[in-house]
């Protein structure tokens, strides 16, 4: 692999980063929104699978009532 200068690699550094494509504020915005719905999401989705399981192993092995 061919050594490049700094001054090149910074140069090409610069045109790839002119090539990102950065999204808006809006569309950062619902991202966020969605990640934060889907975590609660899934939250919810383990808390009740979590007490699911834990009143058929009580129920199976008779404790706690």
């Amino acid at each position: 692999m061919a050594k490049t200068n700094p001054f090149e690699f910074l140069q090409q550094v610069r045109a790839e980063a002119s090539k990102v494509t950065w999204p808006t504020r809006k569309e950062t915005a619902i991202t966020t929104a969605l990640v934060f719905v889907f975590v609660v999401l899934a939250s919810v989705f383990f808390l009740v699978v979590d007490q699911v399981m834990a009143f058929g192993v009580r129920l199976v092995l008779g404790l706690g009532g």
